[in-house]
């Protein structure tokens, strides 16, 4: 039978922000500056991830390098399914701390991907797909992949909605839409037909890494702007550098638009 959590109901969902801070983390290492340095929590951010509750069990997105002290900060003891955004390793490295998960599931983790996304899992978790018999339960991540493109798909009971989007010249990568609630991380570009797409969503976080202009992530003004188009009544910001301080970024936002910080919950519809 699927997990239920007590607080859902057949159309209710909780979003949890896991990690809102940046490939490098913030703090960042070897720096002095005064974010870095900062004794709020809301400056301490790990990478990027979430977790969406859903009347069908719990839906983990992404897994990054600091997978295992969120989900244990968050008190978060089972995942039944994961869905990726891209192949980056600080959205993809935290892939083995899984490995008890199978346990308490009774079968293999689900992984919902492109196909770029498993050729890079499988070439950096090889020891997870060898053709050899384990030593021992638990030896490696027991893993089942489910290959996705732009359509949308089921997880759980519940529609995902790709939300294709650029990340610099060189990569595609995927925000969702679940319900009345979008994520969009680590995106500079979001298309026409991509915007659509996201049209009624009341809740909507979108990446915004730093005030300055960036290759390859949106800056504060652009992910303003694209809160705007979208029209949603929250935005919340994530992967968030160190040049951000939360409390002095929030009084300078726009009414509607915050920081999002480590353990942030928000109710969705789905």
């Amino acid at each position: 039978m699927p997990f239920v959590p007590e607080s859902s109901g057949p159309h209710q969902g909780l979003v949890t922000f896991l990690g809102t801070g940046t490939s490098v983390g913030v703090p960042a290492i070897g720096c002095d500056c005064k974010v870095c340095q900062s004794s709020d929590p809301r400056n301490n951010r790990t990478r990027c991830a979430i977790t969406v509750r859903l009347p069908g069990g719990t839906v983990l997105i992404d897994t990054p390098p600091d997978l295992r002290v969120q989900l244990i900060r968050e008190r978060i003891r089972l995942v039944h399914a994961v869905v990726y955004t891209h192949e980056h390793a600080d959205h993809i490295f935290g892939l083995d701390d899984l490995r008890l998960i199978p346990f308490r599931l009774g079968h293999a983790v689900p992984l919902f991907c492109n196909e770029t996304v498993e050729s890079n899992i499988r070439r950096a978790y090889a020891y997870a797909f060898a053709d050899r018999e384990d030593t021992h339960p638990g030896a490696t991540p027991k893993l089942e992949f489910t290959r996705i493109d732009e359509a949308p798909f089921d997880v759980l009971g519940t529609t995902f909605i790709p939300i294709p989007m650029k990340h610099g010249p060189h990569f595609n990568v995927l925000g969702f839409r679940i319900g009345d609630f979008a994520y969009c991380t680590d995106t500079n570009f979001i298309p026409p037909t991509s915007l659509e797409r996201l049209q009624g969503v009341k809740t909507l976080v979108v990446g915004a890494l730093r005030m300055e202009p960036h290759p390859t992530h949106f800056n504060l003004q652009e992910a303003i702007d694209v809160a705007r188009a979208v029209g949603a009544e929250r935005t919340l910001l994530t992967h968030t550098g160190h040049q951000l301080d939360y409390h002095k970024t929030c009084d300078w936002l726009p009414e509607g638009i915050d920081m999002a910080y480590d353990g942030l919950q928000v109710d969705i519809r789905v």
